[in-house]
Parts: C-alpha cells; structure tokens; sequence
C-alpha cells in the first residue's frame, strides 16, 4: 500500500512540471497580438523556466543546509500555482515573462528533487519508476498543449489556457501533504552528495543530459510557429506537440521495459538517438510530405532519451543520498544548456528567415550525442566517478 501510495506521489507531482512551458507554443499567436511579444521574447517564456530549473538544483548543497524536502516541496508547488493564478489576469509581456520565472523556479525546486525520491523509494525499480515518472511528467505537458487552444476558444481568453493548470498543481500539494510518508526530515536533494564541480564524469553527464534532451524545449517553443509556417492553425499546432508526447511517453515507458534485461543502458540510448535523428533529417529534408511522422519520431527518442539519461547518472553511484546529489547536479547544468538551445534556434530563425537552420543545428547536435555515448560503459562507473566520491568524504570530514 505505501509503496502504491508513493508512486502516485510521484505520478501526481510529474504531472505539474510541463504545463507551464508546453502551453505556451500553441497560443504564442494571440499572446503576441496582445501582448506585442516578440519571437525573442517568446523564447524567454521557454529559455527562463528552463534555466531555473538548471541554477536551483546547482543551489541544492546550500538550500539542504536549511530547507527540508517537505518544505521544499512545499515551496515548490505553491509558486507553480501562484504563477498559473497569476496568468489568468496578466496582460502584458513582461508580466507573462514573470510568471514564467515564477513557476520556472517552482518546478526547478520539485523536479531537482524527484530522482533522489524516486531512488529512495524505489531502489530495486529504479528504470521503471524512472520511467513511469518520465512518462507523466509528458503526458503533462502534452495535455497542456492539446487542451490549451480549446479551453482559450471555449473562454474567449488566452490567459484562461494559461492559468487553468494552477488546478493540478493544487491537487498535488494537497496530496503530498496528506500522503506523503511520515518519517525523519529529508535535506532537500538527499543528505551528503558534496559538491560535484570539480569531478569530469559528472560534467560529461551534465552536458551529456543538457544536449541530450535540448531538442524537447526546441520542438515545445518552435514546433507550433513552424506548423503555422506550413499553412496550419494554433489547435493543429498544439495537436502536434499532443502527437509528441504521445510518442515521448511510449518512448520514456517503452524502451527502458524493452531492454530491462541489459545493464548497458548504451544500446538504449544509441537506439533512441538513432530515432532523434532520422526525425530531425525528416523535417530538413521533407517536411511537407509526413510532419506528423517526423514529429512522431522525434518524440519516440525525446522520451526514451530522458528516462535513460536520468537513470544513467542514478546508476554510477549506489547510494541515495550521493545519487540524488549528483542528479541535481547533472540537472542543474543539463537544463541551463536545455534553456539556451530553445534561445539559439529561435536566433537562428529569426536571422535565416525560416526553422531550417534551426533544425540543422538540432541534427548535429544528436550526430554528436551519438558518438558520446559511446563513454558510458558500466564497468567505467565506478572508476569514473571515484574522484568525486572522495572529493564527497573530504568535503564531509
């Protein structure tokens, strides 16, 4: 029962740590004839978010000193709320860009600490949990994009497709504070993890993670924008974005389940970049002829990409406690790149004319990441990060 408990924790709190960016895309058109935004302040409203969810995770060996997981958690889903209330009412650009740093920094505070949770509550499951968890955290965002344009039509107001995700976010602060397990206070991100700057491995893990997964706030900003290009309309936007998370969720629940059998979690990812790949080749080459294909693929290995990439950097510690550490680390500065991809394809538009050389960039980007991956074998893990684990204790003595 605990154990079922948990994961609806975990199934609950994921939902919350999308909408807020996947919203966005597909009604960046009214948001722009109301607000005057412009395509460089569009992508703020994707980079921002983003970026907090890199610095506070960076923070976490300071924040753990005196804020505990409860409150954290606390903090956390409230500023999610509070920045969705807020969008119900705002009406101008800079405010919108506000809220998006308001909730950014909330999801940042959540997400930072969701692996070293999953890995405490489910250590025997680790790749599925981790999967699990990927797959909602998704369909989050998935729902936010699809729905998103009807209830704006629905209400007649943008602000009402923005602000309506403040309903889930209360439902699971109300849920971690009934169900969550009462046992002695949790430092935020897990107990002793030290300081992981000075150690290559975890490097390599963060930028493996930040470039990894950069094509997703890409696709969420762009693809809308790009679908319009095409001749299309905001809801068939939204409804491609709808299409890849469907595809990010089989991929994030899908592969892992499939080669539960292997330690190597290389073949996963070179399979799931593979896809990435020939997603992204599809858009250059031909993307009037199968856009819902291409998107589709793309999503596939997004998914895929994400679980794996996570539970890569849980599986090169044993512990919780320094496994947590180092993925709020690798989060940290994974998704500060994942922010500033979004931002450099949105120059690139702005100053090519067209997303061509935006997804030229996102091509050799995956063609990279698959000649990376190649440094991830499981008999490295324990050499690789030895540095840091005595870097861990020195720091503790």
């Amino acid at each position: 029962m605990r154990g079922a408990l948990n994961l609806l924790l975990v199934l609950l709190l994921a939902l919350n740590l999308r909408p807020m960016l996947t919203s966005i895309g597909p009604l960046l058109e009214p948001m722009r004839q109301s607000t005057g935004l412009g395509y460089q302040q569009a992508a703020l409203l994707t980079a921002l978010p983003v970026l907090c969810m890199g610095l506070v995770p960076l923070l976490q060996p300071w924040l753990r000193r005196w804020l505990s997981e409860h409150g954290g958690m606390l903090a956390g889903l409230a500023a999610i709320a509070m920045a969705c209330l807020w969008r119900l009412q705002l009406d101008s650009a800079w405010a919108l860009i506000a809220s998006a740093v308001l909730a950014g920094l909330g999801v940042a505070v959540v997400q930072g600490m969701m692996p070293g949770l999953v890995n405490r509550w489910f250590p025997t499951r680790l790749a599925a949990t981790m999967g699990l968890y990927s797959a909602a955290l998704m369909t989050g965002g998935g729902l936010a994009a699809v729905l998103g344009p009807s209830i704006t039509a629905y209400s007649g107001h943008w602000q009402v497709g923005l602000g309506v995700w403040a309903a889930p976010a209360l439902l699971a602060l109300l849920a971690w504070v009934a169900l969550r397990p009462r046992q002695a206070t949790v430092a935020l991100a897990g107990g002793g993890g030290g300081h992981w700057f000075g150690n290559r491995r975890a490097w390599l893990l963060a930028l493996y993670f930040g470039l990894i997964n950069g094509g997703y706030t890409s696709m969420v900003a762009w693809l809308p924008a790009y679908h319009l290009e095409h001749g299309g309309t905001a809801q068939g936007g939204g409804e491609l974005v709808g299409l890849m998370t469907i595809f990010q969720v089989t991929g994030a629940l899908g592969l892992p389940l499939l080669l539960r059998g292997l330690v190597d979690r290389r073949p996963g990812l070179w399979l799931a970049l593979a896809i990435q790949l020939g997603g992204f080749l599809g858009l250059l080459l031909a993307p009037a002829t199968a856009m819902g294909l291409w998107v589709a693929m793309i999503g596939l290995g997004l998914g895929a990409c994400f679980s794996l990439s996570l539970t890569l950097t849980l599986e090169h510690l044993r512990t919780p406690g320094e496994a947590g550490s180092l993925a709020a680390f690798v989060q940290g500065v994974g998704f500060i790149i994942t922010g500033i991809v979004p931002y450099i394809t949105g120059w690139l538009r702005d100053v090519s004319g067209d997303f061509q050389a935006s997804w030229t960039l996102l091509t050799c980007t995956v063609l990279a990441m698959l000649l990376v991956t190649a440094r991830f074998a499981p008999a490295g893990y324990a050499q690789a990060i030895a540095r840091a684990r005595g870097a861990s204790v020195a720091t503790l003595s």
